[in-house]
């Protein structure tokens, strides 16, 4: 490598946002409260509700945006008995970069009698865009979870449209250790033609996972009883204590209309007012 490549590749690296929000919240005297919270770089982490069983926190990215080489990680510890919920302060934009993919880690656990809800707002992929992102979770035996990630491909209400982009989603869910679930995704390239594909997308450019823990038949019931109400397409398995909500849409505004939908179904109480506004 010339001494001048090297000394852009430096000057790339130098100016890449790295940023980590740790956030653990324990129960006491009936509440759920902030124990320790470390902000790094872009991130912040603010509650704005008032003290009550359920805290919910909300996620703000100074930045604007993830680009090319930017660094992220979400580390959320939920003590004994606590009840969390954690949403984002708008939808999250993954920007087109001609090198290094953007990298963002979750990593969620949730301790006895413990109930966490992951849900963040949208991720928006923009053309040529690169994200690699992990997702891990532990659980205690008897703890509870609701998560929900979606990924939307350009923002075609402005005339957005991907055709290229790498995506690559790995997901691991422990219960008090064991491998209980994992999947991964991979899209690279040509973006658009594989959506358009029947076995893919069928040309619908947005699509979310929701994983409910724990989940039944019953759980699954409570999603199949919105079928008539679906803008989109969405499926729903349980099994091995747990279950599954697939969802695709022709864009971004019918799949939040459907997971906002599945979401109240499941969770039973109002969701975070931003997802409402």
């Amino acid at each position: 490598m010339s001494s001048a490549v090297a000394e852009s590749a430096r000057t790339f690296a130098a100016n890449r946002a790295v940023g980590r929000v740790a956030l653990t919240v324990a129960a006491r005297a009936g509440a759920t409260r902030r124990a320790r919270l470390r902000e790094d770089g872009p991130l912040r982490l603010r509650c704005p509700g008032p003290v009550a069983a359920e805290l919910e926190a909300v996620i703000v990215n100074t930045a604007g945006g993830v680009a090319g080489g930017d660094r992220l990680m979400f580390e959320i510890a939920v003590g004994a008995g606590a009840r969390l919920v954690v949403t984002t302060a708008a939808a999250e934009k993954i920007y087109r970069t001609l090198e290094p993919a953007a990298t963002i880690g979750v990593r969620l656990d949730v301790g006895a009698g413990a109930a966490l809800a992951w849900l963040p707002q949208e991720t928006i992929l923009f053309d040529r865009a690169r994200l690699s992102r992990t997702i891990d979770v532990d659980l205690a035996e008897d703890a509870s979870l609701l998560l929900a990630e979606a990924i939307v491909f350009g923002r075609s209400g402005m005339g957005e449209a991907v055709n290229e982009c790498r995506l690559l989603d790995r997901w691991r869910l422990r219960r008090s250790g064991r491998l209980i679930h994992a999947e991964a995704l991979r899209l690279d390239g040509a973006v658009a033609a594989k959506l358009d594909e029947r076995a893919v997308a069928a040309g619908g450019i947005a699509l979310a996972t929701v994983l409910a823990v724990p989940g039944d038949e019953a759980t699954a019931a409570r999603v199949r009883a919105l079928a008539g109400d679906m803008r989109g397409e969405v499926a729903v398995s349980a099994w091995n204590g747990f279950a599954v909500v697939r969802l695709c849409a022709a864009d971004g505004a019918l799949l939040r209309h459907d997971l906002i939908a599945v979401l109240a179904a499941l969770r039973e109480r109002p969701l975070p007012r931003l997802w409402l506004n």
